[in-house]
């Protein structure tokens, strides 16, 4: 073993999707090492422990391994179980560690931000429950990493991850596993193949695009070999260091070659997309997509279709940001409605309590009790088996939906790339309003309550503060902005608006021009687009 000198961070602290830069950041000497040994520091069960590693194949991802691989073996991890090639799906990661009773895993990935040698690169621990570390945890290795200076690797060759079974450096084993296997193994038991296979057999027709992302791979087991569904079908199912040059982020501004599929006369049945990882996900019916926010709505209200599910669900947790749509599921249900701060940290402590049975968010995350991470393979399976079990398009499905609960119209706009002092600026301006807001009409709304949102752990007692700030209307209507913590280049604000439609009302009005009202009143309060000089935003999903 040798111990090597490092550079300790400054402002490096990591959110609650770990630590992403961009990747000439991960490539100065002594960095990636400075955040693992702070790990491997702060988390001692991981001594004499087994620990899970694998990502979703950007660039910088099969150095990273290797440099893991021998720090772990430094600092004395008993056995190592790595995905085949260096992949492993962020849920199946997290699948991984449940069924391996491992003492935590490393995830390498950025997520939806692209990658290549001028992208982006991420990692993150996750802890014995398969879930994000807890807050206590990330906070003493961001300390840990102010102060660090040396850091224990041993002296070895890469590793051979091409092949599946067993290697060794020094003491430590090196177990490289099909980052697929296991994870199929466990959607087999939450849903019903069988039907799916027989409807897509019967001449429903599904498009998949892969981003050329690390779920092509799974993608691949599930709808190819275990259903059916044409090769042709998939799209961009092979894993990329660039992503195939493209933004892995299922939208409709990058998944762009889908949604015209999807809006096409000859449209197939059914469209979906995952991202980066293989934490999020879309759905779309002909001519239809379906928001995230609506998408956790009808699944609450439609899950117990599938076998993992037949005995119902016993609460539901959303993002703060997320649409009201699935409060009003859990309200007709009768089982409780939590709403949390953005990360899904927040969600692990109410799976791990037994508290709630999905959870989701709105930029395209969604899960349940069998992991705890957001899974977009899982999400669209549920839908697929919705599908076969109700016997009803995509579209008729969430027609439905809005004809029982009313219709939560929805939008995000993303202002990505600002200087960052201008967009803490519009923060600042909105926020220094919201006390003297409520009672006073906007442009035909009248605001009921405006807030910055606080959130108690009911779990924990935790309390997380300035999560965003929130401007609501006695209408139901409301807007949220906040501050991203997942950009690697300046900031990003997303301002989210939202405007009900009860069942009744009209639920085919243009989305932006309905939302229109709701986002002139945000530009107001906020400055936002003076401030930016921004005249649009970056991305509207």
């Amino acid at each position: 073993m040798t111990t090597h000198a490092t550079t300790p961070f400054d402002d490096q602290k990591p959110g609650t999707s770990g630590l992403r830069k961009q990747v000439k950041v991960f490539q100065q000497t002594g960095y990636l090492e400075n955040f693992v040994q702070a790990i491997f520091d702060c988390v001692p069960d991981l001594r004499g422990g087994t620990l899970i590693v694998g990502g979703d194949g950007r660039y910088y991802n099969d150095t990273a391994i290797q440099i893991i691989l021998r720090m772990a073996a430094a600092n004395g991890v008993a056995k190592v179980r790595v995905g085949q090639g260096g992949l492993l799906s962020t849920p199946a990661l997290s699948n991984l560690i449940r069924v391996s009773n491992a003492q935590g895993g490393i995830i390498l990935s950025a997520s939806h931000n692209p990658g290549g040698p001028n992208g982006d690169f991420g990692i993150k621990f996750n802890g014995d429950n398969g879930g994000s570390a807890v807050e206590s945890v990330t906070q003493a290795i961001f300390e840990r990493t102010l102060e660090i200076d040396s850091y224990n690797e041993i002296s070895a060759d890469d590793v051979d991850l091409s092949a599946l079974g067993t290697a060794h450096i020094g003491d430590m084993q090196i177990e490289i596993v099909d980052p697929v296997t296991d994870y199929m193994a466990l959607m087999e038991t939450l849903f019903d193949f069988d039907k799916i296979k027989a409807m897509i057999s019967g001449g429903f027709s599904v498009c998949f695009d892969g981003m050329h992302a690390v779920t092509g791979p799974y993608a691949k087991a599930a709808f190819i070999q275990r259903l059916g569904v044409p090769a042709g079908s998939l799209m961009n199912v092979e894993p990329s260091e660039d992503f195939g040059g493209g933004h892995p982020d299922p939208n409709p501004v990058y998944a762009k070659a889908l949604f015209n599929k999807m809006f096409a006369d000859d449209a197939p049945d059914f469209g979906a997309a995952s991202d980066g990882d293989g934490d999020r996900n879309i759905v779309l019916g002909k001519g239809l997509y379906v928001s995230p926010s609506d998408s956790l709505a009808i699944l609450a209200a439609n899950i117990h279709l599938a076998p993992g599910y037949e005995e119902g669900i016993v609460g539901v947790a959303r993002s703060m940001p997320t649409s009201r749509a699935a409060d009003l599921v859990a309200k007709k249900a009768g089982v409780d409605l939590f709403e949390t701060p953005t990360g899904w940290k927040f969600f692990g402590n109410l799976l791990d309590a037994g508290r709630i049975t999905l959870c989701g968010e709105e930029s395209a995350g969604a899960s349940s009790d069998h992991a705890r991470e957001k899974d977009g393979l899982w999400a669209i399976l549920a839908w697929l088996n919705i599908v076969a079990a109700r016997g009803m398009s995509v579209k008729d499905i969430v027609r439905d939906h809005w004809a029982t609960y009313g219709r939560h119209y929805y939008s995000r706009h993303d202002y990505e790339a600002l200087d960052t002092a201008k967009a803490q600026a519009v923060m600042s301006a909105l926020e220094g309003k919201l006390a003297d807001l409520p009672g006073q009409s906007l442009h035909g709304e009248t605001v009921s309550m405006a807030d910055s949102f606080a959130y108690t752990d009911s779990v924990d007692g935790s309390v997380s503060r300035n999560q965003g700030l929130r401007v609501e209307f006695e209408s139901g209507s409301r807007f949220v902005m906040r501050l991203s913590g997942t950009g690697t280049v300046g900031a990003t604000l997303r301002l989210y608006l939202e405007k009900y439609a009860p069942p009744g009302e009209d639920h085919d009005a243009d989305l932006q021009e309905t939302l229109k009202q709701i986002a002139a009143i945000a530009d107001e309060l906020t400055d936002l687009k003076a401030i930016t000089q921004r005249a649009a935003p970056s991305v509207m999903s």
